[in-house]
């Protein structure tokens, strides 16, 4: 994965959740989804799209969360995003 254009965000130690998850990832040596670094960067500010996102994916709908998903990454496969 590419390294972010914000350098300063992905470089930001935060003892966040989302700050541990992506120490987590660097230390099994996975790919960080980048926008964990902005969620870790500033916790406050995107809190709601977090909350937002899972209650998209999670809440309740006809549709399962497994076909959420399916969408969500053809649709991130659709606008060259990695997903």
């Amino acid at each position: 994965m590419e390294r972010m254009f914000l350098k300063d965000v992905e470089s930001h130690e935060s003892d966040t959740h989302y700050g541990r998850l992506i120490r987590k990832m660097r230390e099994a040596g996975s790919p960080v989804p980048q926008i964990w670094h902005l969620f870790a960067f500033k916790p406050r500010m995107t809190e709601a799209l977090s909350v937002f996102t899972q209650e998209v994916m999670r809440g309740p709908s006809p549709l399962s969360p497994g076909l959420r998903e399916l969408i969500a990454a053809y649709t991130s496969r659709g606008n060259e995003c990695l997903f």
